[in-house]
């Protein structure tokens, strides 16, 4: 049913009818969610020790709004899933169609309007686009078919194999516009339960007919389309873009929603797909099947705009290079009489676009890295989410740099990425970020921020605890990050997480665990992805990247209340996340990346980054570059290693690989699994491991040092 896939052994699942909707919104069951929030309970909370799937081939879903949105926002993620050997489904909820005028930005020519052509133009686009991924001509054939879906529904389905690589595009097609085309489909069909939105049939497609979708029609086929793939890797756009106070005129000029940093579709598009995330989990609990092992990344969109560009140029012109086919030309003799791409982004215009949205690829919620520990007798224990769940994988043995079967420790549905603090007696304390519900205008958005806490050290877990929200209200509530937290010399945890107004808010667990209020810290905006620290003395510090400088907050002594450091030293301006290593002599160093031009600040400019690493100290008295180079890009994980090691530091290099700079030698990961996002750096009592979690689903073990291992993918 499913061609290549099925092809290749992945287990095949029906897609007709038969499985029923859950409920009208997708509300889970509350961990500490107000009272007077009437959420219905769907089985997507149920209780933790579920089967959690693995083993399987890796698959990596995609679900977005527009043709053009994953090759814009998401890669070079989806190329090197790609690469590694992963299949890709890409699902498109739109037809693409805006007005149906499909010229060159240039051309003076009298406009054409024709959705149905440049829908099918559209399509065409992404068939070259996927064609240069796989290495192929870019008019290569493509099989064209039909698949049935759930409810009902139809959808044209494009498929290419080659070496054993296979792509398949599922176009849902759904209007860009309600049908008196005063409003946007995809939001409305979000906020409106009574209302139907058809299906634009693109010029030349196998599909000849289809029905219109209701809201539970659209989240039904997500949550079948997501059951009859399996994928291992869900991506998604961002459900909570950032608040962005603009004037109507820039706002229109941006093509952003009122009020908030991101194209309309884009929100209700992911809103879509989390809510078809949930159903899909909620289902197969409720049936028996155990929680699907898949994790989640969600990547921010027009958010690019605003901030300093985080891809170096070696990235950033692969990156783009395969943007060009998708745009293509209207002298292309591709073979389909609608047209040969999207002329408004063809040739050099995503490079040259003041926007900028191209050369950055940011995540909405860090890369599900796992949080790691260590067990009472020398195993490793790694944390993280599938299924929207949080799981804990265990070595087999000390050492063994081989995790057994995932447990699954409940929560969901969480964020893709937890936030981890190991007590001073061992314990291990989770935080997530939690969709307490997700829903359209007729229920309720809430996000909390939820705890995990270790009754006994390598022991069970308590029942999950709910913390709150730094924001009131499930708009601004909406907008926060995903937790960080530190535990300091005296006992007490410090959890951080950026909030609405794109601050830092604060809540501290004292040392016999009770936890006081949430606090907001002041200072300046900044992006999500905190960087937290202690230093020799005990102090608690954070770090977070700004429009034009790293931020600082930290105690004045140790016990006090951490706060803003004003009028301290320009730390050098960051495109990702900092990390924060504490020194020997109480100081603390920064490794990160910065711009080639580090004046061209506030997004506006569009200077690459620089794919060197910046080293400073955050007092301001030195900065020195690592001892050999480590050209990449995106965050690094650093420690100071007790033994010969000296200073440890784990990245990614251009082509996205895994590196790692261990007494003062760069190593190369090229073997296992493509990791997703960047893997954790973890000191064990036999040295420097990195631990990350594949496309496939699974962890895996790299030993680092002179002695380092290769990596081991998880048992099972």
């Amino acid at each position: 049913m499913f061609g290549a896939f099925e092809e290749r052994g992945l287990s095949r699942r029906v897609v007709l009818g038969a499985v029923g909707a859950v409920g009208g919104g997708v509300a889970v069951g509350a961990c500490s969610v107000p009272a007077n929030r009437r959420h219905r309970q769907d089985g997507a909370t149920a209780a933790p020790g579920q089967p959690v799937s693995a083993g399987r081939r890796a698959v990596l879903m995609q679900i977005v709004a527009h043709p053009d949105d994953d090759l814009y926002f998401m890669n070079p993620d989806t190329q090197h899933a790609l690469d590694g050997g992963a299949g890709i489904v890409s699902v498109y909820l739109t037809g693409g169609e805006a007005n149906g005028d499909n010229r060159v930005v240039s051309d003076p020519s009298d406009r054409v309007y024709d959705k149905a052509a440049y829908s099918s133009a559209r399509h065409q686009g992404l068939r070259q686009a996927y064609a240069a991924l796989l290495g192929l001509p870019l008019f290569t054939p493509w099989e064209k078919s039909v698949r049935d879906l759930r409810g009902g529904h139809r959808a044209e389905v494009n498929t290419l194999v080659h070496n054993g690589r296979h792509v398949e595009l599922v176009f849902v097609n759904t209007a860009m516009h309600t049908l008196r085309g005063s409003r946007m489909g995809l939001p409305s069909l979000w906020e409106d339960r009574a209302l139907s939105l058809p299906v634009v049939i693109a010029e030349g497609s196998p599909l000849t007919a289809a029905a219109p979708y209701t809201y539970d029609g659209l989240v039904e086929v997500i949550a079948g389309l997501l059951d009859a793939y399996a994928p291992t890797l869900v991506q998604t756009l961002d459900p909570d873009p950032d608040m962005q106070h603009s004037t109507e005129k820039a706002r229109q000029h941006d093509s952003e929603q009122p009020g908030y940093a991101d194209h309309a579709d884009h929100t209700a598009a992911a809103s879509f797909a989390w809510a078809g995330m949930v159903r899909y989990v909620a289902q197969a609990t409720r049936d028996g099947k155990g929680v699907p092992g898949f994790a989640v990344t969600s990547y921010r969109a027009y958010y690019n705009r605003h901030w300093p560009k985080n891809l170096p140029s070696a990235v950033l012109a692969e990156k783009a290079a395969h943007l060009r086919p998708y745009g293509g030309a209207p002298n292309w003799q591709c073979g389909n009489p609608s047209g040969c791409g999207d002329y408004n982004v063809g040739g050099k215009r995503p490079l040259t676009n003041w926007k900028g949205w191209v050369r950055s690829t940011h995540y909405r919620f860090p890369g599900p890295r796992p949080v790691v520990g260590d067990e009472p007798d020398g195993r490793l224990a790694a944390y993280g989410v599938l299924g929207l769940r949080a799981v804990r994988w265990r070595e087999t043995a000390p050492g063994s740099g081989r995790f057994g079967a995932a447990d699954d420790l409940g929560g969901g549905p969480l964020a893709p990425v937890l936030g981890g603090a190991a007590l001073r007696d061992g314990r291990q304390l989770l935080f997530g970020l939690r969709f307490a519900a997700i829903a359209g205008r007729a229920g309720a958005n809430t996000r909390e921020v939820v705890l995990l806490e270790q009754g006994s050290p390598g022991g069970p877990f308590r029942a999950w605890r709910g913390l709150g929200n730094p924001e009131a209200g499930d708009d601004r509530g909406r907008r926060i990050g995903s937790p960080v937290a530190v535990t300091a010399p005296d006992g007490r945890v410090h959890l951080f997480v950026r909030n609405a107004d794109k601050g830092v808010s604060t809540r501290v667990r004292e040392a016999d665990g009770s936890w006081g209020p949430w606090r907001a810290l002041g200072g300046e905006t900044v992006q999500d992805g905190l960087g937290a620290t202690v230093d020799a003395q005990g102090r608690v510090h954070v770090f977070a990247p700004g429009y034009d400088f790293v931020h600082h907050w930290t105690q004045g002594a140790p016990g006090q209340p951490v706060a803003y450091v004003k009028g301290g030293p320009l730390l050098p301006l960051a495109v990702d996340a900092p990390t924060a290593v504490g020194l020997p002599d109480g100081g603390v160093q920064l490794l990160y990346r910065t711009l080639t031009d580090p004046r061209k600040t506030k997004g506006k400019g569009l200077a690459p980054a620089d794919p060197r690493l910046v080293s400073v100290r955050a007092d301001g008295t030195g900065r020195t570059a690592p001892p050999e180079p480590f050209d990449g890009y995106g965050p690094v994980g650093a420690l100071l290693s007790p033994k010969d090691d000296g200073l440890v530091v784990l990245g990614k290099d251009v082509k996205g690989r895994v590196q790692a700079l261990v007494g003062g030698e760069r190593q190369t990961r090229t073997q296992g699994v493509v990791p997703v996002d960047a893997p954790t750096l973890h000191l064990t009592a036999r040295g420097p491991v990195a631990v990350g979690l594949g496309v496939d689903g699974a962890p895996w073990v790299w030993a680092l040092g002179s002695a380092g291992a290769p990596p081991v993918r998880a048992a099972g």
